[in-house]
């Protein structure tokens, strides 16, 4: 099994409100994802962080194996949630993978 965490810090040209319902968007997204792509084993993202913290959301997602997670990273359904919901909004994306 394969870990693939993210986290992200949505750009600064935002409201508080506008971020909330972005946050909400991607969460949506990226979860919405379960049961469509082959290998995907759970997906969940964290909208609610701590005031010390210094990022805004987390994906926390579980893979079968570090192809899926490769496959997953090109599948047409995640381009699509990664394009249209993360990528416009972030102004910075850490990424840690590992096996568990």
């Amino acid at each position: 099994m394969v870990k693939h965490v993210i986290l992200w810090t949505l750009k600064d040209s935002y409201s508080a409100d506008e971020k909330e319902q972005i946050k909400k968007e991607i969460k949506a997204g990226l979860e919405g994802l379960k049961g469509k792509i082959e290998g995907l084993v759970d997906i969940a993202v964290n909208i609610d962080p701590l005031p010390g913290s210094n990022c805004d959301l987390m994906l926390d997602s579980t893979f079968e194996t570090e192809e899926a997670l490769k496959n997953y990273a090109v599948h047409p359904a995640h381009v699509e949630v990664a394009d249209t919901k993360v990528r416009p909004f972030t102004a910075s994306r850490v990424c840690m993978d590992y096996q568990i």
